[in-house]
């Protein structure tokens, strides 16, 4: 490997040392804090390596791996989802009687895998990084095995994703056999003048099976609110965040240069994925009494909102597709932060009644929370406004005028869960006193930093919008 080399992929290198030098330390001598200080440290060194590997892009890696403006930008918002998740979940662990230093190598891992998805341009490195990413995330969800629905939503998850994972590995046989290639460029080139082809036609749509799982699109989406709410507050955030986004990154990258409006099988079976998760997302998220599954049911919609972006033609679609995606992670992070911040050292604050009175008791905490809930129902001055304006824009301009209108539809279906939810905060609560324990200094302060940086994406979006564009130019 040479010098240069070694440089456009030291952000990824950092995290798999930072990943070992955990696992060594956790062998030698257990520390909840030093394993914590170790792993901020690998997250923020290699967040710094992707400054100089920016230099040296777009460099292709082997022919698996492509390091360009595109893939450090992702991996950029990955790292900071784990750095996040990383502080929420110090004090989160440290009330519970589990040893807490695995979760961060786990966390690592899982970063890692996340990481090599955004950059793969080939079968093979897009499902080693999912299998990275996924096998971490089997013991992330059942981490606390004190909990009988951790568990549960851990074995849920482990065999559902087992079976995903069959169907896109046949996919990406029938796909190389029909296509002869299993490199991401040149499928693009050959899936329009093979769409007669049975084979190309069976395997994208195992393909998109295995993805639709991946990203809980509907009717894929059963795993979804089980998993979520079984799963550990932080673990959530993550899955939320950096799982769905890599490999929605993965996603336009692999079908991102092929023209899929022409190519109308494909087309419209993400067409009627897209109205089928906005609409069943937002309509089941109606009827629930746990805010942890109402944040599930509200991430499918969410990601059915992407979809109509990714379907777009255009270099407006892919920064929409990416704006969003920036502005999700940061909503989504605070509303799990707010989650975390609260839950107790045996159940999480999952029910709406944990949230009655919360704005007599922790006024500026529900006033995150009345915020991150808010951007999610896309009020203006939040960073959902503008994401959600991107993703209506980038439709209207390839006159994708249906997905556009079920867009509009559902999302004001969903401003009504969202509504309720703020209407629990400022309701008089059972008792005057605060019901809530401490709530741990890093904690909070990464939750205000987030309701800073969500304000500062409403109202002060070109920077990241020149950013993305910088980075939609390098695509390779």
């Amino acid at each position: 490997m040479s010098a240069a080399d070694f440089t456009a992929l030291s952000p990824v290198i950092v995290i798999a040392v930072a990943a070992i030098a955990v696992m060594m330390l956790i062998a030698f001598s257990r520390s909840h804090i030093l394993t914590v200080l170790l792993t901020v440290t690998g997250l923020a060194g290699s967040f710094f390596s992707l400054f100089p590997a920016a230099g040296l892009v777009p460099m292709a890696v082997t022919p698996l791996i492509v390091i360009d403006g595109y893939s450090l930008f992702y991996m950029g918002l990955i790292l900071m989802s784990g750095f996040v998740v990383t502080v929420l979940s110090y004090s989160y662990l440290e009330s519970r009687e589990e040893n807490p230093e695995e979760f961060y190598l786990l966390l690592l891992l899982a970063v890692l895998g996340s990481m090599v998805l955004v950059s793969a341009r080939h079968f093979a490195s897009f499902f080693l990084g999912l299998e990275v990413l996924t096998v971490s995330l089997y013991a992330l969800v059942a981490y606390v095995r004190e909990a009988a629905r951790s568990n549960e939503a851990g074995l849920k998850y482990l065999v559902l994703a087992g079976v995903s994972s069959a169907f896109l590995l046949f996919g990406m046989a029938l796909v190389y056999a029909g296509l002869g290639t299993m490199e991401f460029g040149r499928i693009a080139e050959k899936v329009s003048i093979a769409a007669d082809n049975t084979l190309v036609i069976s395997g994208f749509a195992l393909t998109v099976v295995g993805i639709g799982f991946k990203l809980a699109l509907v009717p894929f989406h059963m795993w979804t609110p089980d998993v979520y709410e079984g799963a550990p507050a932080p673990v959530a955030a993550f899955i939320a965040t950096a799982s769905k986004g890599a490999v929605f990154a993965l996603l336009l990258r692999f079908l991102g240069g092929a023209d899929l409006q022409a190519y109308r099988p494909l087309f419209l079976i993400f067409s009627l994925l897209s109205i089928t998760s906005m609409l069943a997302g937002n309509l089941l998220a109606l009827f629930q009494q746990n805010v942890k599954r109402i944040l599930a049911y509200s991430s499918i919609a969410h990601l059915g909102y992407l979809v109509v972006a990714f379907l777009a033609e255009g270099r407006l679609a892919a920064t929409a597709v990416s704006y969003y995606l920036a502005a999700y992670f940061v909503t989504m992070l605070g509303a799990f932060g707010v989650v975390t911040l609260l839950s107790g050292k045996k159940d999480d604050a999952e029910s709406l009644d944990d949230y009655r009175g919360l704005a007599v008791q922790r006024p500026w905490l529900a006033g995150i929370f009345t915020v991150m809930l808010l951007s999610l129902a896309g009020i203006p001055l939040t960073a959902g406004f503008m994401g959600k304006f991107y993703v209506v824009a980038a439709g209207a301009n390839s006159a994708l005028w249906l997905l556009v209108v079920i867009l509009a539809a559902s999302s004001a279906i969903g401003l009504f869960y969202y509504l309720r939810i703020v209407a629990v905060l400022f309701m008089p609560g059972a008792e005057e006193k605060d019901a809530h324990g401490p709530i741990s200094f890093s904690g909070g302060f990464m939750t205000v930093c987030l309701a800073a940086v969500l304000f500062w994406l409403g109202v002060y979006p070109s920077f990241l919008i020149n950013l993305i564009r910088t980075a939609m130019s390098a695509v390779h």
